[in-house]
């Protein structure tokens, strides 16, 4: 049997199993057929695979040589399904970008620093590009260190992950309908992509108060359904095109922080509750906040100037830090179809920010290294 030489690595809150480009085919169908039978996809267990029986550990880095100037690597991003034989690059992974960095460094495609090294990567899936840092003392990858992150056991080394060009990565724009908030399936919501689509809205508006554990969400018996309702067809309107069978948009419900962060958070990976919430999911839900009028600002708690906005999720927080720049152009009018608040002469809503940069600090560590053999 013919192995593939693969590392398994913790990104965040996150597992995955990377591979360079080279060592994988260049057909993306004969690739992802690969990649099934090694994750051991379909099966609800993936007993006969990689994968870990839940999205958050059935997931792939594809990593090459960075093809142009600006950057070092290109990372793809791979979502394999669990119990269906299916893989999607519609979106890209913020938690398993944290170990692109070192996964480039240990593989030879950048030359670690003496102390520290940076590592700029382009986000094959949307465009964008994003900036690693990470500690290498004596040229050598440092997992330790002191940083904690919620939904990880003990600390490792601090990855500071700083996106650029993120606004609008998927669907075009950072308010892909046009306005700050529509109104979908009777549910106010904001439609927001500053790296992921996320559709925000209210959990006291399905009912809920967004403090509840993962294993209560999961066993509402009507919430995945109110779910995959409001995210088909917030996608539609986002120009996604029918969502019902893909991971994005994802859906992140909103409340009053009351562990002293600025927004409490319960997101849904496309319809299971996420213990906690993704690296982009959060930076796109706190871009959001931020905007006046949009779903989630009236209740985001701002911390003191210059610091994140720590949001709090099942696991903990996350910490993000999003910096505006100068307005571009008015949002579009309301559509009278969606029933979204906007200028009543027809004028454009206001004008909407764009976004510089934005920052999260995560953590990443090398589990296995060696050769993994698919399923025949």
């Amino acid at each position: 049997m013919s192995g593939v030489r693969c590392m398994l690595m913790r990104g965040g809150t996150s597992k995955g199993a990377y591979f360079l480009g080279a060592d994988l085919p260049a057909d993306p169908a004969e690739r992802d057929g690969l990649l099934l039978r090694l994750m051991g996809t379909p099966d609800p267990r993936q007993i006969d695979g990689l994968g870990g029986a839940h999205p958050l550990t059935s997931k792939v880095a594809v990593v090459w040589p960075g093809g142009g100037p600006d950057r070092d690597v290109d990372y793809l991003f791979l979502q394999v399904g669990v119990g269906e034989p299916t893989v999607s690059d519609r979106q890209t992974c913020g938690n398993l970008l944290a170990g692109v960095g070192q996964f480039a460094v240990e593989r030879g495609l950048v030359a670690a620093g003496p102390e520290r090294t940076s590592v700029r990567i382009r986000l094959v899936n949307t465009g964008a590009t994003a900036v690693s840092s990470f500690p290498t003392p004596g040229g050598e990858v440092a997992y330790a260190g002191p940083a904690a992150i919620s939904g990880v056991p003990g600390t490792a080394a601090p990855v500071e992950l700083a996106f650029a060009g993120t606004e609008g990565s998927v669907c075009g724009s950072l308010l892909p309908t046009g306005r700050v908030r529509d109104t979908v399936e009777g549910i106010e919501v904001t439609c927001v992509d500053n790296g992921m689509p996320v559709v925000v809205a209210a959990a006291a508006d399905l009912g809920l108060t967004g403090y509840e554990p993962v294993a209560e969400l999961a066993a509402h018996a009507d919430l995945a359904r109110r779910v995959q309702a409001l995210r088909t067809a917030a996608g539609r309107l986002m120009g996604l095109g029918e969502v019902a069978g893909t991971p994005v948009p994802k859906t992140t419900l909103v409340a009053p922080p009351r562990e002293g962060g600025a927004l409490c958070t319960r997101t849904f990976i496309p319809l299971r509750p996420h213990h906690s919430i993704g690296v982009l999911g959060a930076v796109s839900v706190a871009t959001a906040a931020l905007l006046d009028g949009a779903v989630g600002h009236d209740v985001l708690v701002r911390p003191p100037a210059g610091a994140p906005l720590e949001i709090e999720h099942p696991s903990g927080r996350l910490a993000v830090a999003v910096e505006f720049g100068d307005p571009e152009g008015p949002a579009r009018p309301a559509d009278p179809r969606t029933g979204g608040p906007g200028d009543p002469g027809g004028r454009g809503g206001p004008a909407v920010p764009r976004v510089r940069s934005s920052t999260v600090i995560r953590t990443a560590r090398k589990l296995f290294d060696g050769t993994a053999f698919p399923r025949s």
